[in-house]
């Protein structure tokens, strides 16, 4: 018989790939700066009072609306980056985001490795996701997270040259490994500063996390918009 690895292993190497991968990025980019000088977008202006919510969506359809019902309710305008296979499966899921108002985005289609794909395999990714989204709410999109926040010349080059900003962000709430809302709480409050993108995932821990989170950003006296907002 086979032994299988558990699941809190699986997750916890799967954390320390990506956390390797982000910070490899980074010094990637500072050690080998694209010739055009293109770089991502970590976060927006350092001297207003406004921080944004970036939430990549590939999975976590069932927690959508109850975290639409949690900024509808707060009056909260965000960012969704959408993954173009995603949004083939759940196509009224994103009609609703939509719908509500909020900024849509742009996540690959069917999230590779940006990194490990060339120059027009990228395009591809961004373009086919661009369509359907046109084609299902009539939205241009015109920001881009690439998967695992991983990026290279070529990667920041296929988005530029779509037209397209690459988002990253300056606060992980690391949803994805599902811990307790708490612990969301305190990572965004800890390190929350003008311009933050905060980056989060449609997850129950989330959701749980939202309402106090968004409380105690507005009592810090900071404003909650779009990822476009923070930039102009």
């Amino acid at each position: 018989m086979v032994a299988h690895a558990p699941r809190w292993y699986l997750m916890f190497a799967a954390g320390i790939f990506l956390t390797v991968s982000f910070v490899a990025s980074i010094v990637n980019s500072i050690l080998n700066p694209s010739p055009g000088g293109l770089q991502p977008i970590f976060q927006g202006k350092p001297n207003v009072s406004k921080v944004a919510f970036a939430c990549n969506v590939f999975w976590g359809e069932e927690y959508l609306p109850e975290m639409l019902a949690t900024l509808d309710k707060n009056n909260i305008k965000i960012t969704f980056f959408i993954g173009g296979s995603w949004a083939r499966r759940f196509p009224e899921h994103l009609k609703q985001i939509a719908a509500k108002g909020h900024e849509i985005g742009n996540h690959s289609y069917s999230h590779p490795h940006p990194n490990a794909i060339g120059k027009q395999k990228n395009k591809e990714q961004i373009q086919q996701t661009e369509q359907l989204i046109k084609e299902l709410t009539g939205y241009k999109t015109t920001l881009y997270a690439p998967p695992y926040g991983e990026y290279n010349d070529i990667v920041l080059e296929a988005a530029a040259e779509l037209g397209y900003k690459t988002i990253l962000w300056s606060i992980d709430t690391i949803d994805w490994q599902r811990p307790a809302p708490a612990v969301i709480h305190n990572r965004v409050m800890k390190k929350l500063h003008n311009g933050a993108i905060i980056l989060m995932h449609p997850t129950a821990p989330t959701v749980q996390a939202l309402p106090g989170l968004i409380a105690a950003i507005r009592e810090r006296g900071y404003t909650i918009t779009t990822v476009s907002d923070i930039l102009d």
